[in-house]
């Protein structure tokens, strides 16, 4: 007997998301999305890493389509779970995403509304693109693991001020300023590692460094762009290179973070690649999408076009 797939939406809620805002918003969007005629099945996580079981859960029970509300952090884990179950081919799976989140890096790429109202807009209207996913593995308690990648990894200093950041908030502080202090903790604590980078096999960096991000689009930290290059459909893995810097100099160079003009900056080198290989002396930790994991060494490879996304009608009249 055929099973049916089901023409509704499975909505992953994040309650701790947006540091709360996935709770004390739901009423909101639920009741956006009923007046818009979405219909949908509700569940909430309760434990980190909960989004990737209830995923596959929702596709093994017959759903297509996934919503997530919540962060970067959620959608990591609503991908994971995409690639971790096996009953279908992972494309033939949608993604939409309400943010609300702190970063929200992933849904500033297609250019998904913040307001909750136009956010449910774009789901109703059901635009999609097929995005490029990174797939990385990398070293934990003397194993190596491996997480796929909705958005981007930084590695270096960028994953140190996410450790301070990810530690403030599961002592429960909240504030906007929670990454910005993170950074300032992670400034006068951090010092530049060696580094050995291959891209598709040739060496293309080994000195020292000071931060590397690496991904699928040009956003991270909450509006940064390390990677303005960045294609979210090119089959490729840009990669972008602070060499060791003057802290004094990092603060100086912080708007060309956000204004797109990274690539200018002298201590800066970018490139691309369909694999790219890191090693560090000693050993490094890594953020994927905004969550700390393991450490160095890291393998990136990229799935090409691999998941469908909703995204705004205004971004596919942009790619025109």
């Amino acid at each position: 007997m055929k099973e049916i797939e089901k023409e509704s939406w499975m909505v992953i809620v994040n309650p701790k998301a947006g540091l709360g805002y996935g709770l004390r918003d739901w009423p909101t969007i639920s009741n956006q999305l009923n007046k818009s005629g979405v219909e949908f099945t509700c569940v909430f996580t309760e434990k980190k890493y909960h989004a990737i079981e209830l995923t596959v859960k929702a596709i093994n029970d017959g759903y297509r389509k996934i919503m997530a509300i919540g962060g970067d952090g959620t959608v990591n884990e609503i991908v994971n779970g995409i690639f971790i179950q096996k009953k279908v081919p992972t494309a033939n799976i949608y993604l939409a995403v309400i943010p609300v989140g702190t970063g929200n890096d992933w849904v500033r790429m297609y250019g998904i509304p913040r307001y909750y109202s136009e956010a449910v807009k774009a789901i109703v209207e059901c635009c999609t693109v097929r995005q490029d996913v990174g797939i990385i593995s990398y070293n934990e308690t003397m194993i190596t693991h491996k997480r796929y990648m909705a958005n981007v990894a930084g590695i270096g200093f960028d994953a140190i001020a996410n450790r301070y950041f990810n530690k403030m908030k599961d002592e429960g502080r909240k504030g906007r300023g929670l990454y910005i202090i993170g950074v300032i903790k992670a400034l006068l604590k951090y010092k530049s590692k060696r580094f050995t980078i291959k891209i598709d096999g040739n060496v293309f960096f080994d000195d020292y460094m000071f931060n590397a991000s690496i991904g699928i689009g040009p956003y991270n930290g909450g509006g940064m762009k390390p990677m303005p290059a960045a294609i979210f459909d090119d089959g490729l893995l840009d990669i972008t290179i602070v060499k060791k810097i003057n802290k004094l100099w990092v603060l100086k160079s912080f708007r060309k973070l956000y204004n797109g003009k990274i690539y200018t900056h002298p201590k800066v080198v970018a490139s691309q690649g369909k694999r790219i290989e890191i090693e560090s002396f000693p050993s490094s930790p890594i953020e994927i999408d905004g969550e700390a994991l393991g450490f160095s060494p890291f393998i990136f490879e990229v799935v090409p076009c691999s998941i469908t996304v909703v995204v705004s009608k205004k971004f596919i009249a942009n790619m025109s």
